[in-house]
């Protein structure tokens, strides 16, 4: 079953490691019973009402257990991780919630207010009820971006992938076949929806951050022609994060 660890706010502007560093970090702190399916990206609201470190993005560890049972002991790990890397200054928050929890159907409709509109710790603690939320400094304002990340990645159609098996060691270039090998679906985003052919090939211009699409791995690109294609343009804010 899958387990989802939301971190938030564990940084500083001019720090060298952000939140979602953080979550993909957490794959060393894992029992041996679990695996880090993957670590999302979560984009929030971006208000002058909100303070927030650059961007008001969280991060969600996507971990594989064999049961429910474990939660308490990935929450013990996992607020001993914040402990060890959090940044002073920050104000880091913490949500944990395993799959087919009745409280998820609160998680998801709170991560999608996040993304349109101003909301408070109080509406977080709301929303966690039943769950593990925690504060770990300064404001614990990190605690509504967990509980959002937890949210809209429990829904399966939100965020950006930061890990999935190892993002950063792949080729420039790779088959549409050998992506799939590994769980990622190819979707391609011109007007006529071509589809890929297995041997076509995904230039990745060095950046491969599938989306998390019907809860897997989707890899948007836009054909070039000659059976060859690539992943969409980054936005100057994607790449800085």
């Amino acid at each position: 079953m899958r387990i989802y660890v939301g971190f938030d706010d564990t940084d500083s502007l001019h720090s060298d490691r952000g939140t979602g560093k953080l979550a993909r970090w957490f794959e060393t702190e894992l029992p041996e019973s679990c695996r880090l399916w993957g670590a999302v990206r979560q984009q929030l609201l971006v208000d002058d009402a909100i303070p927030y470190t650059s961007h008001n993005s969280s991060a969600c560890a996507i971990v594989e257990a064999p049961d429910a049972s474990i939660t308490e002991e990935l929450i013990s790990r996992a607020v001993k991780h914040i402990e060890r890397h959090f940044i002073d200054g920050s104000d880091p928050g913490l949500c944990v919630a395993y799959e087919g929890h009745p409280a998820l159907a609160r998680l998801i409709h709170f991560g999608r207010l996040c993304s349109t509109k101003v909301v408070s710790q109080k509406d977080a603690m709301e929303a966690a009820k039943g769950v593990h939320l925690s504060g770990h400094g300064g404001t614990n304002g990190g605690i509504i971006g967990a509980t959002a990340a937890v949210g809209l990645t429990a829904s399966g159609w939100s965020g950006r992938f930061l890990e999935f098996g190892r993002l950063r060691d792949y080729p420039e270039r790779l088959s549409v076949s050998g992506l799939e090998q590994v769980g990622m679906v190819v979707v391609p985003m011109d007007r006529d929806a071509q589809v890929p052919g297995p041997e076509d090939l995904v230039y990745t211009k060095g950046w491969l951050r599938p989306r998390l699409w019907g809860g897997r791995p989707g890899l948007p690109v836009i054909p070039l022609g000659n059976h060859l294609w690539e992943t969409e343009v980054k936005t100057a804010r994607e790449k800085k994060a």
